[in-house]
């Protein structure tokens, strides 16, 4: 991952979160984004764009969370954008902690009792379906009567006994039947008095406000279960001989009444009842949690901005814009003044990392009101790339094809009535250059046409800036070539490339001379 890239601080120094060490979970990490409902946001960012901003080094460089369930939700966090944006909460909560150095340092203490590996599966207990009691069940609580009569009536009539021991070995069955389940849940339901303990000590300090009488209700609803819950507690201590006598007791009377499938599907019942008050606790301790790395990585970062979000329609505009995720990076600015950006330039000079770094400033700056730059501006808008496709082998689909189809997909956001901004880095590079330059040409003029969209292109083909310079506006990344030895500086500059470096640099790279020589004769008529 990305923590050898930042720096360490000692141990004496107190207790801002430093970068995980840790392999990051995804699988767990992502489980309240993928399942929680987002039907209401302005955008769920997808997968595509994930991939083109390589955003799980994003995420491994801005989590600075405590806890696994802060992890989790600000994982989706970065991933929804609502609209409208609202970040009254949590500048309020990230203030709070940076005037309040003891209070920061108890949250994180308090916290980071809910970063154990079980805590990533608080989330499953309100978004996933549970066990469902089988349809057979309806003779459990049948043998458990069976046997408290038996057990009473044996003594009066002895033959009763082989009853009782019948319905023993039956009972034995069903009760270790219902072990499974009780393992199933076993990661997930210990942690919720946990929960609940570490809200409501959260509650006395008047954090957040808003909702709570909400959080108060749903603190005590989860206490109340808190001896059900114990049934789903593995406790293998070694213990004293009179204590292992008194569990075995226990346990053989939790088989012939069948206690554990009876609580279980009970408290089952209870939970599924639950799910608002669970997930409340839940979005509580995530609040705070988020809030806390958030102000951490504000604290540990050259330095950031707070967006200025308009809502004038077209808004795009930045000074000293970096990426955050390369050390010493190389900051621009730009105004688009209403249209779109059309980039050239060789490889390696810059292109596509500027594009990354606008996509990263563009989304952060709309889900958790942070940006990488002296300024930013902008509107609401929705974010589409297509930077880095891939074949789709298992489906045996050609890079051109999944090219055409992702592209196909901005065709259509385009004409939705929200603002868009396009990423895309060498558009239909997957095809021949006369039907490469003739559809890009095309489909970046669909893209702009509409007063709402925004587009980014990087290109080789310098056809395209002759045939698209009334409606983009022309960027460009250069390189020197000095004693043999390529130099960039990776700043963005306006206007039409108009220098070309491609066979200076075979000839740097010791390439035959008759090879450069003819390749020169070749291109000279276009240059």
């Amino acid at each position: 991952m990305l923590k050898n890239l930042f720096h360490k601080k000692t141990k004496e120094t107190p207790v801002w979160n430093e970068p995980k060490s840790e392999d990051f979970n995804f699988d767990l990490i992502e489980h309240y984004f993928k399942n929680k409902d987002k039907s209401f946001a302005f955008q769920t960012v997808n997968a595509q764009l994930t991939d083109d901003i390589d955003f799980q080094d994003l995420f491994a460089f801005i989590d600075r969370t405590s806890s696994r369930i802060g992890q989790q939700y600000l994982y989706n966090q970065l991933l929804v954008i609502n609209n409208p944006l609202h970040f009254e909460e949590q500048e309020a909560l990230a203030d709070y902690f940076l005037q309040n150095e003891e209070k920061r340092i108890k949250a994180q203490h308090l916290l980071s009792k809910l970063n154990k590996r079980e805590s990533f599966y608080i989330s499953h207990l309100f978004l996933n379906d549970y066990i469902p009691k089988p349809k057979w069940f309806w003779v459990v609580p049948l043998l458990s009567v069976i046997s408290l009569l038996t057990l009473i009536l044996m003594f009066f009539v002895h033959k009763l006994l082989i009853l009782l021991f019948i319905c023993f070995f039956v009972n034995l069955v069903i009760h270790y039947w219902n072990k499974r389940n009780i393992m199933a849940y076993m990661d997930s339901i210990p942690q919720l008095p946990l929960l609940s303990q570490i809200a409501n000590e959260f509650l006395k300090w008047n954090v957040i406000t808003q909702h709570d009488h909400e959080i108060r209700s749903a603190v005590e609803s989860i206490r109340q279960m808190k001896d059900s819950i114990s049934f789903f507690k593995f406790d293998n201590k070694i213990r004293s001989e009179i204590e292992a006598l008194v569990l075995a007791v226990w346990e053989i009377l939790k088989i012939i009444f069948l206690i554990e499938p009876l609580t279980v599907f009970n408290l089952l019942k209870k939970l599924d009842k639950k799910r608002a008050d669970i997930q409340t606790l839940f979005e509580f301790i995530g609040k705070i949690d988020s809030a806390l790395s958030i102000a951490t990585i504000r604290r540990e970062v050259p330095y950031y901005c707070k967006p200025v979000i308009t809502n004038t329609v077209h808004t795009l505009e930045f000074t000293n814009i970096y990426h955050p995720l390369i050390p010493d990076c190389v900051s621009n600015s730009l105004q688009t003044s209403g249209r779109s950006i059309l980039l050239t330039g060789s490889n390696m000079s810059g292109k596509t990392t500027f594009i990354r770094t606008v996509a990263i400033n563009i989304l952060l700056a709309q889900t958790i009101n942070t940006c990488f730059a002296n300024t930013f501006r902008l509107n609401p808008m929705r974010l589409f790339s297509a930077i880095r496709i891939t074949d789709d082998l298992f489906n045996s689909v050609s890079y051109y094809f999944e090219e055409v189809l992702t592209i196909k997909g901005f065709l259509d956001e385009s004409n939705s009535l929200s603002s868009n901004i396009f990423f895309l880095d060498e558009i239909f590079k997957g095809t021949n250059t006369i039907e490469r330059i003739a559809a890009g040409k095309s489909v970046l003029s669909y893209l702009a046409r509409s007063g709402r969209n925004i587009v980014f292109v990087s290109t080789h083909d310098i056809e395209l800036t002759d045939l698209l310079s009334d409606e983009y506006d022309l960027y460009h990344f250069t390189e020197t070539i000095q004693e043999h030895q390529i130099r960039f500086d990776y700043k963005l500059k306006p206007g039409n490339l108009t220098t070309t470096n491609a066979i200076r640099i075979l000839e740097i790279n010791d390439y035959p001379d008759e090879v450069t020589d003819e390749a020169k004769k070749i291109v000279h008529p276009y240059l």
